[in-house]
């Protein structure tokens, strides 16, 4: 088998889904690994170099004692996948009170085990996909969502959204009057911005003020850390292939569920039966 890497064909882009390491490991596997010329060429520091600048790094000056302490931030989380879970474990590590938020009751545990509330919203049967996505809300659950997270998003100083549907536009969930109603100087991060956008008023590729609450609607902000993002992209999927890995006919088992369900393309057709739902619609 061989593993192709191409080169990003968006401007924008930054990152790499390989990186030497698991290069070494996806050879050692006995599979055979091909890195199109000019991947990863747009992320890293050598034109600050090249032209003579004097750049520092705030996070590589030493520790020092603070000389005082401040209150700490509040950040509320709407939406607990990857992406959420993400930001709450961050969030949590840089000493702000965090909240989260999620249709699906089954992630308590997960929120609570990274420290965070989970803020219980009672909104009747919502539950979640057989591949463990969140169920797209009726309206009226929408609304209900709504009224119920308005006081903690007043609360809060940050506010990130994550909700989205797979094969549908994301819901829309804070309300131009949900932004009058926060502190001046809070924030909202949008990180479905480019699937439709969680938040009304914000817009893709900016950060916009509204009301005195900064909305940022960045695209995809794994490109602005395309090093630790590349590796622990990387690294998922070398984990991905890995536990999958026939080391005998040097091929993938077919006949694994989880590899069934993110299969796309075999033998000259599209197979996989959510993506042929979204196509055919």
């Amino acid at each position: 088998m061989t593993i192709g890497i191409p080169r990003e064909t968006n401007g924008e882009e930054t990152r790499v889904a390989l990186t030497p390491q698991t290069t070494e490991k996806f050879t050692a596997l006995g599979a055979d690994v091909t890195v199109e010329e000019g991947a990863g060429r747009a992320s890293l520091v050598r034109k600050m170099a090249g032209r003579g600048l004097q750049a520092i790094s705030m996070e590589m000056i030493p520790r020092t004692t603070p000389a005082g302490t401040i209150s700490p931030a509040r950040v509320f989380v709407i939406g607990a996948g990857v992406a959420g879970l993400q930001a709450i474990a961050t969030a949590k590590r840089l000493g702000a009170i965090v909240e989260a938020f999620d249709t699906r009751p089954v992630v308590e545990e997960q929120v609570r085990s990274l420290g965070a509330r989970f803020v219980k919203l009672e909104l009747g049967d919502t539950g979640q996909t057989k591949d463990g996505y969140a169920r797209a809300l009726t309206e009226e659950q929408l609304n209900r969502q709504r009224d119920l997270m308005a006081r903690r998003c007043a609360q809060a100083d940050v506010v990130i959204t994550t909700a989205q549907v797979f094969g549908r536009k994301a819901p829309l969930i804070i309300t131009a009057e949900m932004v009058r109603g926060m502190k001046p100087d809070s924030v909202i991060v949008d990180m479905a911005v480019e699937s439709g956008g969680n938040v009304e008023g914000s817009r893709v590729a900016q950060a916009v003020l509204v009301d005195g609450v900064c909305i940022i609607g960045y695209p995809q902000l794994a490109r602005r850390v395309p090093v630790h993002a590349g590796q622990m992209y990387a690294g998922n999927l070398y984990n991905l292939i890995e536990q999958y890995w026939n080391k005998e006919s040097k091929e993938l088992d077919l006949e694994d569920e989880i590899v069934r369900g993110c299969l796309l393309t075999q033998g000259g057709s599209l197979v996989n039966e959510r993506l042929k739902e979204v196509y055919e619609s």
